[in-house]
């Protein structure tokens, strides 16, 4: 049984290495420009589950005045956590007008997770203290989001 439970350790190492160095050079992460009251922003964006699921993990800095906007599908109550994630960063959950719901600062490298207080259709990460520090609050508006997946 122990044998059993380390090779499928080793296993998990070894996929999330070769994850590591070639599965992200395959993901396709977009870039674009949000404003957030007065400020301007450049976002990857991370739409589909490979790249929300591997989020800013393992980057050692973050540029200021850029971040990660998460999309989800439909609308549910967003959770993020740190894990490998080497960064201080804010995380600010978005309806799906656009309206920031609730932020929280994180800790890198933890599990505890740090959920919207309703449902979410977004989550932007900044570096940690960029809201705070831009004045931005529950209930301010981030404009681009909702024309980002527009039909």
């Amino acid at each position: 049984m122990v044998k059993a439970i380390e090779r499928a350790m080793m296993w998990r190492a070894l996929v999330t290495g070769m994850f590591l160095v070639t599965g992200m050079a395959n993901a396709q992460t977009q870039r674009v420009s949000l404003e957030v009251g007065k400020h301007r922003i450049e976002v990857e964006v991370a739409a589909n589950e490979q790249t929300r699921q591997f989020g800013l993990m393992y980057r050692s800095h973050l540029p200021a005045d850029q971040g990660m906007l998460f999309v989800f599908p439909y609308p549910i109550r967003i959770c993020m956590w740190m894990k490998n994630t080497l960064t201080p960063l804010s995380v600010a959950f978005i309806d799906e007008e656009g309206r920031v719901l609730n932020i929280e600062d994180m800790v890198p490298q933890s599990e505890e997770d740090h959920c919207s207080v309703k449902m979410a259709s977004y989550a932007l990460e900044m570096n940690r203290g960029w809201f705070a520090g831009h004045g931005v609050k529950a209930g301010d508006r981030i404009e681009g989001v909702k024309s980002l997946f527009a039909n």
